[in-house]
């Protein structure tokens, strides 16, 4: 059943489905390859004979605690591990409806509570300092200047700005560049 379960999830829920963008697959890919050789370490199993029974609410508890204790992962990191472990058993409960109550006890462990941290920013004259020292004489120069005043301008990040494509800038009035985020998240920024 869970091979079954898992080649549904990745070859057809995620990206048909719900339409979870390649990095998201790749995410959770990733939680379960951790998960599956975790669970059959502590089962003294190989991978292939494990079954949505082997991957019990304890089990996914002791995942998580493993995550932060021995792999150092924060808080948040663990809370992405979990998110695709809930969205993997609610699928299975949908497809697998005679192992509904093992998948809501998978379900029920919770997520844990992280602190935001501030969001930290340059001043105005800290960000005329960087500007300011870029030696624009140079194409390499005018390049970066152009990078790092359209990041200040505009908030985005830099993957935003590696995306960017010719077609995203717009020189005559109003100026602006197209901006396409996370989440797929289109947004318009004035230059």
């Amino acid at each position: 059943t869970l091979g079954r379960a898992l080649r549904g999830f990745f070859a057809d829920h995620l990206p048909r489905v719900r339409g979870a963008s390649p990095h998201t697959v790749r995410s959770y890919r990733d939680t379960f390859v951790l998960l599956l050789r975790f669970v059959a370490t502590r089962k003294q199993r190989s991978v292939p004979e494990l079954d949505v029974d082997h991957l019990g609410p304890q089990e996914v508890i002791d995942f998580l605690h493993d995550l932060e204790v021995e792999r150092h992962n924060t808080v948040a990191t663990r809370n992405v591990r979990l998110a695709a472990i809930h969205a993997f058993f609610r699928y299975c409960a949908a497809e697998h409806p005679e192992r509904i109550g093992h998948c809501q006890r998978v379900l029920a462990v919770p997520f844990k509570r992280t602190r935001s941290r501030a969001v930290e920013y340059l001043e105005f004259t800290e960000i005329h300092a960087v500007l300011a020292a870029i030696d624009r004489s140079t194409t390499n120069g005018r390049r970066d200047y152009a990078l790092l005043a359209s990041m200040f301008n505009t908030g985005a990040r830099v993957q935003e700005i590696v995306a960017l494509r010719v077609a995203d800038l717009r020189l005559e009035p109003p100026p602006h560049l197209r901006l396409f985020g996370k989440g797929r998240k289109e947004r318009i920024c004035p230059l």
